[in-house]
């Protein structure tokens, strides 16, 4: 097989935002408990931190976290996670049905943020409260003091405020299985009236609106239509949320679903520009894709798992090697849409649906650690628009589907394009990657990660990243060939 991407950096995506690296931390299964807090583990800090997961997350270049849900945030009352631990309640989480003993909060998040080197992402409950409880969690957030909840704050030991900028107003609220679900009308006010007073007590406030939870949910497209309608001026960004499976066991199919996750993005994209249009507006609305990954595999365990524990085994997913290469095409396909895609959170960080997994012995990573941490270290710069041919494949879903996936991200700081590739197919591929208007002076480094069997998961630690001693500089064109089923980067020293 062949495949060619040409690389010009007149032409342009956008700024890759450093946002788009960033993830969800919910309290879910052992996300939290077990995960990032484990009070009396060798591993863990006198806050109670595990630091291995900590260095894991900094290895993973991570910025915003989401928090703390998720479909949890639509039935948890903030206050339960402040001021002493051993005055805090004990609840019923119904959203996930276990138990909450509200021993990591606000200002323990916080702490963590800062020493993993990460921003925070704060969710407000518009399921089972609404804009009284947004507003103040703000002021407890973000107001300098001498006032009730600022005052409550520095009490509480943090003088300072927190100053959190990034919120998200709710959780899939258009989905019936959300505490609190509404239809787009009752949703669409209430976000515009809580967005309203969250700006009064903070102006500098940038504001996610939910979006449809699904592609297959009836609403879709109508939902983003009449919410943005109430809401198109009050939020700087309408969240989507996408997730890929794997049931069928059908790999040519599931790599596809790329395709599916384009038009999705592009989908909602058109219905932004649609409300803009109708509304006159000047001003264009981006998205955040603030939930995305592959999940499926433990749907099974997880119906089996008794209600009402501390920190169950939940969303478990142990990924596979077929499953990292699905999250590598779906990291290529949002870094397509750097325009417009200004925030993305891969669902979750660690245990649940995570690429970090935890145990009594210490961390294990999983298959998609492997993708994204190389995306997130040096995918940063700016997208260029991917000029490609390659041989092409039909699915059972999907016609003409590349078996290459490829990008290139020019560094300007560095002096250095960055390509990803991705080779879907069973056979090798004859990759080039032609650079115009650049002049290529060395490959900085080449790597390959391949070879595993498609069912392989990475308990063992057996898998890794390695280098690719076969590739070739000339006439300002890299040559390689791209191994079987196999996630590829190339870096290259340029001259301008």
């Amino acid at each position: 097989m062949k495949g060619k991407l040409t690389v010009d950096p007149t032409n342009q995506i956008s700024k890759i935002d450093d946002r788009v690296f960033s993830a969800l931390i919910e309290h879910l299964g052992r996300a939290v408990y077990d995960g990032l807090y484990n009070p009396g583990h060798p591993q863990s800090d006198e806050n109670g931190f595990r630091q291995d997961v900590v260095q894991a997350v900094k290895d993973l270049n991570i910025d915003l976290i989401r928090y703390p849900g998720g479909n949890f945030v639509s039935g948890y009352n903030w206050e339960d996670g402040i001021g002493p631990k051993n005055q805090r309640p004990t609840r019923l989480d119904l959203a996930w049905r276990s138990i909450e003993t509200n021993q990591f909060g606000l200002h323990e998040f916080m702490k963590w943020t800062k020493q993993t080197g990460t921003r925070p992402d704060m969710a407000v409950n518009l399921g089972s409260r609404g804009i009284d409880a947004a507003r103040n969690l703000v002021e407890y957030c973000n107001y300098p003091g001498g006032t009730y909840w600022s005052d409550l704050r520095q009490k509480n030991g943090a003088k300072e405020p927190f100053n959190i900028k990034t919120w998200c107003l709710g959780n899939e609220m258009d989905g019936d299985w959300q505490i609190g679900h509404k239809d787009a009308e009752e949703y669409g006010k209430l976000a515009h009236e809580t967005a309203k007073v969250m700006r009064l007590v903070d102006p500098d406030l940038d504001l996610v609106v939910s979006g449809s939870s699904t592609r297959e949910m009836a609403t879709f497209g109508s939902w983003e239509e009449t919410v943005l309608d109430h809401t198109y001026d009050d939020v700087q960004y309408l969240s989507l949320h996408r997730y890929y499976d794997n049931e069928e066991n059908d790999l040519h199919n599931f790599l596809a679903k790329s395709i599916d996750f384009d038009e999705f993005i592009s989908g909602i994209v058109a219905v932004c520009d649609a409300v803009k249009a109708r509304k006159h507006s000047d001003k264009t609305l981006n998205l955040a894709l603030d939930e995305w990954n592959v999940w499926y595999h433990s749907h099974k365990q997880d119906d089996e798992t008794a209600p009402w524990q501390n920190a169950p085994h939940l969303l478990e997913d142990h990924y596979n090697f077929e499953d990292a290469l699905m999250v590598g095409t779906m990291l290529i396909t949002l870094l397509k849409h750097a325009d417009r895609v200004k925030i993305a959170c891969l669902a979750q960080l660690v245990n649940v649906i995570a690429p970090i997994m935890t145990d009594d012995k210490g961390i294990w990573l999983q298959s998609i650690f492997f993708p994204f941490m190389q995306v997130s270290k040096y995918g940063r710069g700016i997208a260029l628009t991917p000029k490609q041919t390659a041989d092409t494949y039909d699915s059972k879903d999907f016609k003409d589907v590349p078996y290459l996936d490829s990008l290139a991200v020019y560094n300007e700081a560095h002096h250095e394009i960055v390509v990803f590739a991705e080779n879907k197919g069973e056979e090798s591929l004859d990759f080039s990657t032609e650079l115009r208007e650049f002049s290529a002076q060395a490959i900085i480094e080449a790597t390959q990660f391949c070879g595993y069997d498609i069912k392989q998961t990475n308990e063992d630690q057996a898998m890794a990243i390695h280098a690719n001693d076969h590739v070739s500089l000339t006439d300002n064109t890299l040559r390689t060939t791209l191994q079987p089923l196999s996630w590829n980067m190339f870096r290259i020293q340029v001259k301008d």
